[in-house]
């Protein structure tokens, strides 16, 4: 299928009736569960947000259950406020803590030197977001190059070693975890919790994860075959012809669907359909 070229002109009409009829009924928290953000729910301060965050998106891989109780598991070390155990607690201490935990590829040394690095950011730039919004203005409002910039703050060793336990934005790959963090940390609904003001909802990019990219490529938003940075920003103009203030305000509830078993996946996919043909009616192909 050739992929979808979506132009803004004059309203979306029925298209995005549709996709608002399916935000206003799935973009609430009795549909989040199991979802790592609901990990972020338990903290008010938008420092302890933050670090959840980070913990959550690195563990945020493989099965959604195991990934609620990997990071769990880390939260737990760190107490109702994480920020404040970390700037007590020693590298020795963290790793104590952590020994015997893994998640998959990630092991509990992976996880105490995230958390390590997120003391020392923290102890430099006071909170995550300042960094991030050091990397963001560097790399002239991009939030890749921000993304990078926290990513290497946090998992770059004195010894030139890299910390595994987070991806690179900067190397081409979708690098979902990181950018499902940011929408975390910076859109504010029933869902994301928000806090983050260094950059507007308009210009993140989509987490693309295998639903995600599956359903696009159905619908003909994207004809790539690789769930690459490429991809990611094509998918993300789509969304953004239709919501340029907030591009990713469909993603929760389009990706619930292959989540979720009590939701039609199928049924979806077949009134997604709909994009396609809405888009013609409307002109705006």
């Amino acid at each position: 299928m050739k992929a979808v070229s979506v132009k803004t002109q004059n309203g979306t009409g029925k298209l995005l009736k549709w996709l608002e009829g399916l935000y206003e009924k799935y973009n609430r928290r009795e549909y989040v569960h199991p979802d790592p953000v609901e990990l972020l729910y338990a903290y008010g301060d938008v420092r302890d947000r933050e670090i959840a965050g980070i913990v959550a998106a690195a563990l945020a891989y493989g099965r959604a259950a195991l990934i609620i109780k990997s990071a769990g598991s880390v939260l737990d070390v760190l107490g109702p406020s994480p920020a404040a155990s970390l700037s007590e607690m020693t590298d020795a201490e963290l790793m104590r803590s952590l020994k015997g935990f893994r998640h998959r590829f990630t092991t509990g040394y992976d996880m105490a030197m995230l958390l390590s690095g997120i003391r020392k950011t923290l102890g430099r730039y006071e909170t995550l977001e300042a960094c991030f919004a050091e990397g963001l203005e560097k790399g002239r409002g991009s939030v890749t190059a921000g993304l990078s910039h926290l990513r290497n703050a946090l998992c770059s060793w004195e010894d030139g070693k890299v910390n595994a336990a987070l991806p690179d934005p900067g190397k081409g790959s979708a690098c979902k975890r990181l950018y499902l963090f940011l929408k975390w940390m910076v859109r504010s609904d029933d869902v994301d919790p928000g806090g983050w003001k260094a950059v507007d909802p308009s210009r993140l990019l989509i987490p693309l994860d295998t639903h995600m990219f599956s359903m696009t490529r159905e619908w003909g938003m994207t004809n790539r075959k690789s769930a690459d940075i490429k991809t990611v920003q094509e998918v993300t103009r789509a969304f953004a012809a239709l919501r340029p203030d907030d591009p990713l305000r469909y993603d929760f509830v389009l990706t619930r669907f292959g989540i979720r078993s009590d939701l039609d996946k199928g049924q979806l996919l077949k009134e997604g359909t709909f994009l396609l043909t809405a888009c013609k009616d409307q002109g705006i192909i």
